[in-house]
């Protein structure tokens, strides 16, 4: 036997505490029959109270209670083998991690606001697996596709502008990177969501989207950031701002979110474009559209299945509250003739 909740086990403890206070109240109250004077006679005055029977039903809740702890522990005996199969869609989050993400349009910048966004969708997931790749310059797969959804979380804190040592932002190697880091044949059942302030600086853009609807790929892009342009700040070991980064001509360089580019992506493969809000509500929009999808196995097992049995203590408790409830406290009177020949005696 088994019990499937056994941090209710610890409940019995109390039970003696509980037998300990019906047997103080049991004693207290003959005591006060006693302090009436002796008690034969007490008892003969007081004919229809019982302490015997009130003793008896304090048993009855006692035993009734540990049934009911026993029943909520859900005690398990028997048991069978079942294949569970874990079905959902495969996920790959590609996070831009370029200077440019650290704008400070949105608060505190565009990085961190990336990273809470793909842990709001970590946190939604259910079944899924998810893959990260991180991308500036260059991209690279920062997690396979997994199920293991706190080891994903790890490699999502880690994202940083200083992950990649080539800067720039190459949103199409990050869409080919993404392509190959889905596993299998199956071309169904795949969904790419591009986090990213939409400056691309490297590659063709319109064919790796066109690539990525070839292989059943479904984007979604996330655009982070605002459309005035705002500076990327540099910082020192401390976190101070040193200065702001500068182009050839030394003069200031200001990042704004490209919509465009990020709509037409998304437009190709048959996705849907988001801006990022601090809230995290566009990742909610889009794992609610994959939550509708078609779902693939992504996995099976054995898995043992035990008999729940906690029918059997809940029945015992009931019955014994019932039985509880139908013993009387006091005797029944006795008979007015009963009375009248005691009398005369």
């Amino acid at each position: 036997m088994r019990f499937a909740a056994p941090e209710y086990l610890w409940l019995l403890l109390g039970l003696p505490v509980l037998v300990a206070l019906f047997v103080m109240s049991f004693r207290r109250r003959r005591r006060a029959l006693e302090a009436f004077g002796d008690l034969g006679l007490v008892r003969r005055l007081a004919a229809s109270a019982s302490l015997e029977r009130r003793a008896v039903k304090a048993g009855l809740v006692a035993l009734a209670s540990f049934f009911l702890v026993l029943a909520l522990a859900r005690p398990q005996w028997g048991s069978r083998l079942e294949t569970v199969t874990r079905r959902g869609e495969d996920v790959i989050v590609a996070v831009d991690t370029s200077l440019s993400m650290l704008a400070e349009d949105v608060k505190p910048n565009r990085m961190a606001q990336a990273r809470a966004a793909v842990g709001t969708l970590i946190d939604l997931l259910q079944g899924d697996r998810i893959g990260i790749v991180a991308f500036s310059g260059r991209a690279y797969v920062a997690c396979p596709l997994t199920l293991d959804y706190a080891a994903a979380g790890l490699f999502v804190d880690l994202l940083d502008p200083e992950l990649i040592p080539v800067h720039g932002t190459a949103i199409a190697e990050a869409i080919r990177t993404s392509i190959r880091a889905f596993q299998g044949n199956d071309r169904r059942y795949r969904v790419l969501i591009l986090i990213t302030d939409g400056e691309d600086h490297e590659g063709d853009v319109e064919a790796a989207a066109r690539a990525a609807t070839s292989e059943g790929i479904v984007v979604y892009a996330v655009g982070i950031g605002g459309t005035a342009g705002e500076p990327i700040p540099l910082r020192n070991a401390r976190g101070d701002v040193v200065g702001y980064k500068e182009d050839r001509d030394h003069r200031k360089v200001t990042s704004r979110l490209g919509e465009s580019a990020l709509e037409s992506i998304a437009l190709t493969t048959g996705g849907k474009y988001y801006r990022s809000t601090p809230e995290g509500n566009e990742l909610r929009a889009i794992y609610k559209e994959i939550a509708g999808m078609d779902q693939k196995a992504l996995s099976a097992r054995l898995h043992t299945a035990y008999e729940e049995r906690y029918q059997l203590p809940l029945a015992a408790a009931v019955l014994l509250l019932l039985l509880e409830a139908a013993v009387p406290e006091r005797r029944r009177a006795a008979a007015p003739a009963a009375r009248g020949r005691e009398e005369a005696a």
